[in-house]
């Protein structure tokens, strides 16, 4: 871990660099991959799941056999907990549903917007040593309240061929309608392109490495939406003197073990609390049993002390994180003082996980400083947003002259010929 007293302000933009990789190389590899899924389809698919995932997939969508057979594997005690989780995340999602506003801009011209879902989307759920059946939840139920026609599951099998149980008995309690075994960027290009078994999408939704992020860029070459480029797990705490270092320890190390590339940054203006929650987290850190992830990650992350709270949202939204933890006094003052983060927690007690699992709040956030133009997805990402007006014929009245003298002094005049003509 690299560790920082009082840096000066000229220093921060190097301290808010996240890891980089060989964009090149992987550009040329994700670029190699679509055309492999462009022309052989599913043939390519399973030979990639051999050569990436060492897995013989002769059938690639899952049966409703390997359902059921899923469902019996799953505990009561998760199904339980999945279960409250879906009830909470819908309860959020559901509250995001706009009521149709029509606004009467003149007289006789009156003017709204309404919902309509994306037909067709594409989730994408890593699978491996992490496999993260609550992003299912985070994708599939939002979706589901939108009213999206068709949802197409791909995830990475295991080197038998088979789908994490959790993973499977989730996408059906949410509605997916397809779940198919591939991963990585091949996944993103079958879900862009289409093949045998997988038709093509209008948006892809999910997190994944550096391949699925560079491959969900690709895919928008292709006239396909993406949920947003989000890359490797990141979190920012912020903490002051009443902060208790063995939480905010807890919660760098929940980052830090998605993976080597995950970034975590503690900032803290009181040299007690730094100097123990460095010591906490190499404590915790030996207890966790990824704790090889985690230690490659905490190589690329910041330990600071700074002067005042002021200075150290100053430079959390420099770095923009995915999550920002204010474990602070009064954190409703700071609040407004936010300007660029995925997700915020508040207080000693609410924990990142949280947020990740069965809060309500979606856990699929804009990474790598995209916070500053990005939102994490919310039910407005499974909708286009439309606009209606209707104008009488006083409204014509009312407003034509405007539009014809607009129109004449832009030199559009077939455009003031559509008014002029309504008008006589």
């Amino acid at each position: 871990m690299k560790i920082y007293q009082y840096p000066k302000k000229d220093t921060w933009n190097e301290l808010v660099k996240r890891p980089v990789f060989e964009q090149e190389e992987i550009s040329g590899l994700v670029t190699g991959i679509f055309e492999e899924v462009k022309n052989n389809g599913d043939k390519a698919l399973k030979e990639f799941n051999r050569k990436f995932d060492k897995a013989e997939t002769e059938i690639l969508f899952v049966t409703d056999e390997e359902i059921k057979t899923a469902e019996n594997q799953i505990g009561n005690d998760l199904k339980v907990a999945i279960q409250q989780a879906k009830e909470n995340i819908s309860k959020f999602h559901t509250s995001q549903i706009p009521e149709i506003q029509k606004i009467e801009t003149t007289k006789g011209v009156v003017c709204w917007r309404e919902n309509r879902a994306v037909e067709k989307v594409g989730i994408y759920i890593p699978g491996g040593t992490a496999p993260l059946f609550s992003t299912v939840l985070m994708l599939a139920v939002p979706a589901n309240l939108a009213g999206c026609k068709e949802i197409i599951l791909c995830t990475p099998p295991d080197k038998n061929g088979n789908i994490n149980p959790a993973i499977l008995y989730t996408a059906k309690l949410c509605g997916v309608s397809r779940i198919v075994k591939t991963g990585g960027a091949q996944a993103v290009a079958a879900m862009t392109l289409g093949t045998e078994t997988i038709p093509k999408v209008d948006k892809i939704f999910g997190p994944g490495n550096q391949f699925v992020v560079a491959a969900k860029e690709y895919a928008q070459r292709y006239g396909v939406a993406i949920d947003m480029p989000a890359g490797p797990s990141e979190v920012l705490v912020i903490a002051d003197e009443q902060a208790v270092p063995e939480f905010c320890a807890a919660d760098l190390l929940s980052q830090a073990e998605h993976g080597s590339d995950s970034q975590v940054v503690f900032l803290t203006t009181d040299l007690k609390v730094f100097n123990e929650t460095i010591e906490a987290v190499e404590q915790q850190i030996k207890r966790l049993p990824r704790n090889e992830m985690a230690i490659q990650a905490l190589e690329n992350s910041y330990f600071i002390l700074v002067n005042s709270l002021e200075e150290a949202l100053e430079f959390s939204n420099l770095y923009a994180p995915e999550h920002l933890i204010l474990a602070i006094n009064d954190f409703e003052k700071y609040t407004p003082k936010i300007q660029n983060a995925g997700s915020v927690f508040l207080g000693n007690y609410s924990c990142e996980s949280a947020g990740d699992y069965a809060s309500g709040t979606n856990h699929t956030l804009p990474t790598n400083s995209y916070a500053r133009n990005y939102s994490g997805v919310s039910l407005d990402s499974f909708v286009k947003k439309i606009t209606f007006q209707h104008l009488s014929q006083e409204g014509l009245q009312n407003l034509g002259k405007a539009i014809e003298i607009m129109a004449e002094a832009e030199g559009l005049f077939a455009h003031k010929n559509a008014v002029s003509i309504r008008l006589k």
